[in-house]
């Protein structure tokens, strides 16, 4: 932190002398909304698109089904974020040796946090979508009060009011907390040993050791953490000036509430990264689908597979910044390119997320 005069004196730059009503238009609360959102959208999307990543190679992990991917099933409730996931998952994991070497197993059905990926992350793409557009609007709108029309037209409006950008930035805070709450269900499948070939704990010699259990704890935490902070601030209003401002959005703590929240919902799905990467070592010599391999030999470059305990804050710092980087969309996008586009189907033109 500097003062402000002394950097424009550096570069060359003189402080901009604000005329009448530009003070207000700063600071207002719909251009605090804004700017909030603006972000929030570009680190929602991110995690959006890591969630799915991530949760590909967890299926691989634990050996999930293909089947509740199937475009057939997702024609018939035709949500678009449930058709753009689904068909995300199917390219994903296309071509995997581990998802082949169990067509014929006994699992009748995957519990929901692996079943249930499209629902649970294509409501959260539909919020995302509708944030993004009603942010898009905002940013291009005019928010002052009184609006001078023209010559003849000076009216005292509302357009100041947050309520159109308050309610989609509450939507987007429940829609991001589910991510994190079922991310946090496939860390917990992880845990439990019952999947054949991967240990209890994720580590094949627990006992003294305690495995992979105490990140899952962080996992939870912050996952109750994004709870709490999910109360609608959007349906409070407490009236000020005299009664004159007698409903107000209370949009600004939506906003940074969400904030929190996205924030959070990176590190969970770090955690899960974590988690996905030392499962998929217990597949081995089974091949991975040519995305998952890519993100898990990126991971293993930075981090190695776990055989005993040891303090796991390191390893959580670099898989943590995997995510908010973004560096895992970044592999998927080129192998996307030696694969002749895969996933740039019709359905994500459609839906317009990219």
């Amino acid at each position: 932190i500097q003062d402000s005069a002394k950097v424009l004196q550096a570069h060359g730059l003189e402080a901009m002398e604000l005329q009448a009503k530009e003070g207000l238009g700063l600071i207002n609360g719909t251009q605090f909304m804004a700017a909030y959102a603006v972000k929030l959208v570009q680190r929602f999307q991110n995690c959006l698109d890591n969630a799915d990543i991530i949760a590909a190679m967890n299926i691989e992990a634990l050996a999930g089904s293909m089947r509740p991917f199937h475009p057939g099933l997702h024609r018939i409730r035709p949500h678009d974020g449930c058709i753009y996931v689904a068909e995300r998952l199917r390219a994903l994991l296309q071509g995997s040796e581990i998802m082949d070497s169990h067509i014929n197993c006994g699992r009748v059905q995957d519990p929901y946090s692996l079943r249930c990926i499209p629902q649970v992350h294509g409501a959260s793409r539909n919020a995302y979508l509708h944030l993004k557009q009603i942010t898009e609007t905002e940013i291009n709108s005019v928010t002052d009060n009184p609006i001078l029309l023209d010559a003849e037209n000076i009216i005292s409006g509302g357009n100041f009011h947050g309520q159109p950008i308050a309610l989609p930035l509450d939507y987007a805070a429940f829609a991001m907390a589910e991510i994190g709450n079922i991310s946090d269900r496939r860390m917990y499948l992880a845990l439990e040993g019952k999947y054949e070939g991967i240990p209890k704990l994720l580590m094949k010699d627990t006992g003294l050791n305690s495995g992979y259990m105490i990140p899952q704890y962080t996992a939870a935490a912050l996952v109750t953490e994004n709870k709490s902070l999910c109360f609608p601030a959007s349906a409070d209003s407490i009236p000020t000036s005299m009664g004159q401002e007698d409903h107000v959005s209370m949009g600004s703590v939506s906003a940074r509430k969400s904030y929190k929240i996205v924030q959070n919902l990176e590190q969970i799905l770090g955690i899960e990264l974590l988690y996905a990467a030392q499962g998929l070592d217990f597949r081995r010599p089974l091949k991975s689908s040519t995305y998952v391999d890519a993100c898990h030999t990126y991971l293993r470059t930075k981090i190695p597979h776990r055989t005993k305990d040891d303090l796991f804050i390191n390893e959580l710092a670099i898989v943590i910044e995997t995510v908010r980087s973004g560096r895992l969309v970044e592999i998927v996008e080129e192998v996307t390119k030696q694969k002749e586009g895969v996933l740039e189907g019709k359905t994500q033109k459609n839906f317009g997320v990219y």
